[in-house]
């Protein structure tokens, strides 16, 4: 493929969301060889630490590309999924085909031990959680521990690639000595380590590999080179060999920053357009028609593994960046624009029955990190309101554990207040007949705006008119009389 130092092209946005295309592989079969030292056309054995749902499609994606794939896990029943040919990710088109044709052929195997995988491979790919912790600054006790399980499997020529999204300076400051350390060996003469952030979606990680350029940046010359030589063996994308372990860490930072900004961008103007009493998604498509525009769009907050932290990382490091922490906090807010809207409504929300739909952070993910649907129901509840929630991904004891109760889809029910936190498509199949006494939707992506209500149910979104509810419906010889 093709390993360049700057990207041979950027996407011009015309507005709205885009699909790059997808590469077709263009590798000759690889030659096996042992051990590995970035010559093109050859394979070698990869140790994959972290077989979750961004770990897993990076092992199927290696082994598709003839490497011998040993994935790393500390859930014994992950591992054992993947020893018998199973996907245990569910929601990755393709996956789960691409796990047993590699399992099949001898090119895909999972273990517990990390040391004794990372002594059998060429390369070690870790892709495991960095989190926040309760004061909102980094969390490295998964990190921590995959890198001390590796070090004493490493030997000359090892290959240590750091996928997961870290603090700018980490791969260098915080763990290149952990291994240098732990195995004796010399960073850039027979140790290499570099880092490369994924860039993946849930439910497109597959077609992610083979769209989205890949970056890659290394604590010295050599281990930039030999990173970008694996990945050219087992990406069909372009490959950007960035001048450094550090520029290649600041630019995930930059890229899930700026959607954070972006976002709450469409957060501020949602709160204008509603006081000026005009559709905000009106007004970003019309802005959006302009090349250089490329206003994201207004909801009840950001969830996910990504949005929400990574803005914090940079925050770790320099707090001065105001513009990254106001975003942070007007994306927070929102849930807090939804609970005066309700208040407003009912003048109080004690005692008032409440139905939100939709607890994972993004519909047809089934993943609460960060759900904006948990403060959510936290702030109902503490306001007094009696919650249930539903999301057709969760079941009944998964929903309870989200201090709601649960729902069954059709069932009446004796709600006032219906919420949606998600987009989810089911909502707008939402028969109201089922809520005789409703009186409020809230519409927190304002994916349901064109659903006719009854004249008795008010309608609020983010960025849009509300349209209040009558009080009565005239009957029809009032109508005639009028």
């Amino acid at each position: 493929m093709t390993i360049v130092s700057r990207p041979s092209s950027v996407q011009s946005l015309l507005g709205g969301s885009i699909e790059l295309p997808v590469h077709a592989c263009g590798h000759e079969p690889a030659v096996e060889v042992s051990p590995w030292v970035g010559r093109p056309g050859t394979a070698g054995t990869v140790a994959v630490v972290g077989a979750g749902k961004m770990g897993l499609p990076l092992c199927a994606q290696f082994a598709d590309h003839g490497w011998h794939v040993v994935a790393v896990d500390v859930q014994q029943s992950v591992v054992d999924a993947i020893n018998a040919g199973r996907s245990h990710v569910a929601e990755e088109p393709g996956l789960a085909e691409l796990i047993a044709t590699a399992h099949a052929g001898g090119r895909l195997r999972a273990t517990t031990d990390g040391a004794a995988a990372a002594r059998d491979a060429d390369v070690v790919v870790l892709i495991v959680p960095v989190m926040l912790d309760d004061e909102q600054r980094p969390d490295y006790r998964y990190m921590d521990a995959a890198v001390a399980s590796i070090g004493e499997g490493l030997h000359p020529g090892s290959l240590v690639i750091f996928e997961t999204t870290l603090p700018v300076g980490d791969t260098r400051g915080r763990f290149l000595p952990r291994l240098a350390e732990a195995s004796g060996l010399t960073p850039d003469v027979d140790l290499f380590v570099a880092f490369s952030p994924e860039r993946l979606y849930s439910g497109a990680a597959l077609r992610n590999l083979a769209t989205y350029a890949k970056l890659v940046g290394g604590v010295g010359p050599a281990s930039t080179d030999r990173a970008a030589a694996f990945y050219d063996a087992v990406l069909d994308t372009e490959i950007v060999a960035m001048s450094s372990a550090e520029a290649a860490e600041f630019s995930k930072l930059a890229d899930t920053t700026y959607r954070d900004v972006n976002i709450a961008l469409a957060n501020e103007f949602a709160r204008y357009a509603e006081r000026a009493g005009v559709d905000v998604h009106e007004v970003i498509a019309a802005a959006n028609s302009q090349p250089y525009s490329h206003i994201h769009q207004p909801g009840l907050g950001v969830g996910g593994h990504c949005i929400p932290v990574y803005p914090h990382f940079l925050l770790s490091r320099a707090p001065e960046l105001e513009l990254v922490d106001l975003s942070r906090r007007t994306n927070d807010g929102q849930v807090g624009v939804a609970i005066k809207a309700l208040q407003q409504e009912f003048g109080g929300l004690a005692g008032v029955p409440v139905l939100v739909l939709g607890l994972t952070y993004r519909h047809g993910v089934h993943e609460l990190a960060y759900s904006r649907a948990l403060p959510l129901i936290e702030r109902l509840t503490h306001q007094g309101a009696v919650v249930s929630a539903f999301d057709p991904l969760l079941t009944a004891d998964e929903t309870a554990r989200c201090c709601a109760t649960p729902w069954t889809w059709g069932e009446p029910g004796p709600f006032r207040a219906i919420l949606t936190q998600t987009a989810d498509p089911l909502f707008s199949t939402l028969d109201l007949a089922w809520f005789p006494a409703l009186e409020v939707l809230f519409d927190g992506r304002d994916s349901l705006r064109d659903v006719e209500l009854p004249p008795t149910v008010a309608y609020r979104g983010i960025g849009v008119p509300p349209r209040p509810r009558q009080s009565f419906v005239p009957d029809d010889a009032a109508r005639v009389t009028a």
